[in-house]
């Protein structure tokens, strides 16, 4: 798939999975694997943070379960930790896996790269979708 190629080599293309330019997702807190407030990816970006949410006090709480405690800062990382209203650039993995069990966020398709399709179908994430607040 190009999408695929594209990916791999780096020159993933910041188009949203609405086909358009990639909107940002939040600078405060400033988020994205690139820190640079999109949901953009590459290459290094191993767990493809490419889904733009509005976090739920729920979907932290799911997300700690799993091992991966979003909430907490970590001032070594400069990670501020997170609360219920940010937005952020989550793996589409965990999202997708909050999903099934029922404690999806929020989507912000505008926000959300077009990679995050390789994981989670349009359908679903229309069924999450709402406006970037930021």
């Amino acid at each position: 798939m190009l999408l695929t190629s594209l990916l791999q080599s780096g020159q993933a293309p910041p188009i949203n999975v609405l086909g358009t330019k990639l909107e940002a997702c939040c600078y405060k807190p400033m988020t994205g694997f690139y820190r640079d407030g999109f949901c953009n990816t590459g290459p290094q970006d191993y767990g493809s943070h490419t889904v733009c949410v509005i976090l739920t006090e729920e979907f932290l709480s799911f997300s700690s379960s799993c091992g991966n405690d979003l909430v907490t800062p970590n001032p070594r990382y400069g990670f501020p930790g997170l609360k219920p209203g940010d937005q952020w650039c989550l793996c589409a993995v965990r999202w997708k896996e909050a999903e099934e069990a029922g404690k999806a966020c929020q989507v912000i398709l505008e926000s959300t790269h077009i990679a995050a399709l390789q994981v989670i179908e349009l359908d679903v994430l229309k069924k999450y979708a709402v406006a970037n607040t930021k």
